[in-house]
């Protein structure tokens, strides 16, 4: 019987031969290749064609959403499961819209990646529980009146990404060439459009979110 051909890509080596050596003890699946990188894994997944492939979302120069992008075009047939140190819904939602038919965070037990593996290699797509189980949280705090991003106006929009890389107001009016009442009258209009009540609560939520 024909191996499950695995690719392994994540910048950190322990997590690489942690899975590298779970996967092996497996009969029925082959690691065939690891990288750190994500250009080179991009021609690895070319000239390969693994049937699986464990992608990190946090690496540089190029992120996993873009590694993915990439995979996606060159090898169409080959599943992907998103591995990240982030449980913000948003990032797994983002993940599955790209095209993988997976998302873990690396709190996830060897048990249930284990699982994941085999329900996304049946064709099934899979979302680790600690990611659900906030998806249900936010279901039963937030109902209707969760905030909304695509409220905001292109500038507000900017404002926002700008706040969170923690600029303060008066650098955001000089990166945007606006005058700080400009800036202040911007942010009233964020909480209000996104139904925040302070700024505290603005950080914590563009925290949450994973902009295109």
């Amino acid at each position: 019987m024909k191996k499950t051909s695995v690719m392994i890509i994540d910048d950190h080596i322990l997590i690489r031969e942690f899975l590298s050596l779970s996967i092996g003890h497996y009969e029925n699946f082959e690691v065939i290749a690891e990288s750190g990188d994500g250009q080179q894994a991009i021609e690895l997944a070319r000239d390969k064609r693994p049937d699986l492939i464990m992608l990190d979302i946090n690496m540089s120069p190029m992120n996993g959403f873009e590694v993915l992008k990439m995979i996606r075009k060159m090898s169409p047939t080959t599943k992907i499961i998103g591995l990240s140190m982030h449980s913000q819904p948003a990032y797994a939602k983002k993940m599955l819209r790209l095209g993988a038919k997976g998302y873990m965070t690396k709190n996830s037990h060897w048990d249930e990646i284990e699982l994941g593996i085999k329900e996304v290699i049946k064709g099934n797509t899979y979302i680790c529980r600690e990611v659900r189980d906030i998806i249900s949280e936010q279901i039963l705090n937030d109902g209707h009146d969760s905030p909304d991003i695509n409220l905001l106006s292109e500038r507000e929009t900017q404002i926002v990404k700008l706040l969170r890389e923690g600029f303060s107001s008066k650098e955001i009016g000089t990166t945007l060439k606006i005058s700080n009442n400009t800036v202040e009258a911007h942010r009233y209009n964020i909480l209000k459009k996104l139904k925040l009540k302070n700024t505290v609560s603005l950080i914590n939520y563009i925290n949450s979110i994973v902009f295109e």
